[in-house]
């Protein structure tokens, strides 16, 4: 009987979710009418001098949006995989909010933070929230994935060992998904640059609103034809990316490799070549850091946790908690007249839309739901191959690994108005340009997730598949796509995403006093907000999140449970 409910529960909780976000929205969306008016803006100087500190303000933006995120991550992650009730409930807001077009509501954000916040602050703060939505969704998704395909004896033995909460978090969580979370930082961070561009220079009706840094200065530059600012800030860009991958990735990456499932040890293909991480080790500042204040700061953490625990009965939890029907009862009768109220303003302001608007909108998700489909089959067909053979051979690593980083990172919008003189004249052009962006903004997603993916198969299913001599497809097919199948699901999720969010700008693009369109959601979306007609903004976006929602629902979920159940190291 429980079961039963849980499925019934299942079956309308994503719904539920899903009206409680859209009124959310809503209600974001009705602020705009109490706008404040814009404040001037600093403006973009194009002297190549003031490069330096734009790309500290924006990197400091970044690294502001990455520390929320993997907080984000690991809380909100832990909780969705802790508890079946909360994963009916958490992972349908997840897929939600990765797929909602945080492009479209950019605007909505800025006027309701500027409600309450100085205005400079309330700028800063929504290029923030918009790196964040760039950088959050596919590290939860991958840390998510992680807790979930533990392999069962490994929780056995923690359960056989009586671990609390924080060292089962400690000893094996963190560490089974720590290459996960390193790869997907990278991703992330891949990302944030991507949506730096929009983040920091947007334009709502009249108003125009700027913030100093890398991404306004790009767009800034290109738009007034300055190809040497352009060049300058692009190789600015290229050089901090080196920088961090040289700094601080590969020595992650180094690392993380002590945290692979190993049964043998040696031989690994995958590592990760670091020349800088032997110096990190050797270095007198790392080891009295590691010494002085890691170390004790741990052991501050581990006697703090193990008291707090200690009080607490160990338990294998095997069921949910019972939920207080009271609790329940009452959150019930509030959720639901706010659900209430909400739709029927929302439904009431939705009426606004003419019958001709709604057949538009409807044909533009097919179209864009279409290139989302294109997009994401041509970037499995190279990501797959290209993914392995950087995360299995030495070399390849070396030299590719730092490329696709440099290439996922240079923000392809930067580059979107050159792809549209190429396409223009040829048939369907701005379609196929429209695919290819699509494309540059998400195949990255499924790469290093296939990577990552790569790098966790132990080596002694390695080793046992060459004693058997499995030939290239059955090694591929017995090995290599079973153990990168739930990577593979977690970067199409994330990806598809992106897709959905990159069509504001694939299918919309405005190059030297000229508009390129094609019909699609993302177009429709562009055109509203540039327009700011906000009933059709909201319909259109309405309709965009109706679609990912059932599309996650009836297909990357099910795919997802087929992961959880049939694909994990075992």
């Amino acid at each position: 009987m429980l079961r039963t409910k849980k499925s019934a529960y299942a079956k309308w909780a994503d719904w539920v979710v899903l009206w409680l976000i859209l009124v959310a929205l809503f209600g974001l969306l009705k602020l705009s009418y109490y706008a404040p008016p814009a404040a001037k803006s600093t403006p973009i100087s194009l002297g190549i001098k003031y490069i330096p500190y734009y790309a500290w303000r924006s990197v400091f933006r970044m690294i502001i949006a990455y520390f929320l995120s993997i907080l984000f991550s690991i809380f909100y992650g832990y909780a969705a995989a802790r508890s079946k009730l909360n994963e009916k409930i958490m992972l349908p807001i997840l897929d939600i909010l990765q797929s909602t077009p945080i492009l479209a509501f950019l605007p909505l954000f800025e006027i309701g933070f500027s409600s309450v916040l100085p205005q400079n602050v309330a700028l800063e703060t929504t290029a923030i929230l918009l790196i964040f939505t760039s950088q959050a969704w596919n590290m939860t998704f991958a840390w998510y994935q992680s807790l979930t395909t533990i392999p069962k004896e490994l929780k056995e033995a923690s359960n056989i060992f009586l671990l609390n909460s924080w060292m089962r978090f400690k000893k094996l969580e963190l560490p089974f998904g720590f290459v996960s979370l390193v790869w997907n930082s990278i991703m992330s961070w891949a990302g944030g640059w991507f949506f730096l561009y929009a983040a920091e220079i947007f334009t709502v009706g009249n108003k125009n609103f700027e913030l100093v840094g890398l991404g306004s200065y790009i767009q800034v530059a290109g738009s007034h034809g300055n190809i040497p600012a352009l060049v300058t800030a692009i190789l600015t860009l290229i050089i901090i990316i080196v920088l961090l991958d040289q700094f601080i990735w590969r020595p992650l990456l180094s690392w993380s490799k002590k945290f692979n499932l190993e049964m043998v040890s040696g031989g690994a293909g995958t590592e990760t070549v670091s020349w800088f991480y032997p110096v990190l080790r050797q270095s007198k500042i790392i080891l009295w850091f590691e010494g002085r204040i890691l170390k004790p700061t741990v052991a501050a953490m581990d006697k703090y946790f193990n008291k707090r625990l200690s009080k607490k009965k160990i338990v294998v939890v095997k069921e949910d908690r019972p939920i207080n029907k009271k609790v329940l009862l009452v959150g019930g009768i509030i959720l639901g007249l706010v659900l209430l109220f909400g739709g029927q303003r929302m439904i009431s302001f939705m009426s606004t839309v003419k019958g001709s608007d709604y057949l538009h909108v409807l044909e533009g998700a097919f179209a864009t739901m279409m290139r989302v489909f294109v997009s994401l089959s041509l970037s499995l067909l190279w990501t797959i191959p290209v993914g392995v053979l950087i995360g299995s051979n030495k070399k390849a690593a070396l030299l590719l690994q730092p490329l696709v980083q440099i290439m996922a990172s240079v923000p392809a919008t930067a580059f979107f108005s050159i792809l549209i003189l190429l396409f223009i004249k040829v048939p369907f052009g701005i379609n196929i340009a429209a695919i290819v962006f699509m494309m540059l903004g998400t195949q990255w997603y499924l790469l290093f997730n296939i990577i990552a993916g790569v790098a966790t198969i132990p080596q002694d299913l390695r080793y046992t598949a060459s004693l058997m001599r499995l030939k290239k497809w059955n090694y591929w097919k017995t090995l290599i796509l079973p153990a990168l199948f739930p990577f593979i699901i977690t970067g199409s999720i994330t990806a598809s995403g992106g897709a959905w969010n990159a069509s504001l700008i694939a299918e919309y693009v405005s190059s030297h006093d000229k508009t390129y369109s094609t019909i699609g959601l993302g177009s429709i979306i562009a055109d509203a907000t540039a327009k700011s007609n906000y009933p059709v903004l909201f319909v259109a976006t309405f309709v965009m999140i109706v679609f990912v929602t059932c599309i996650n629902r009836f297909g990357w979920r099910r795919l997802y449970a087929l992961a959880k159940e049939k694909y994990k190291m075992e």
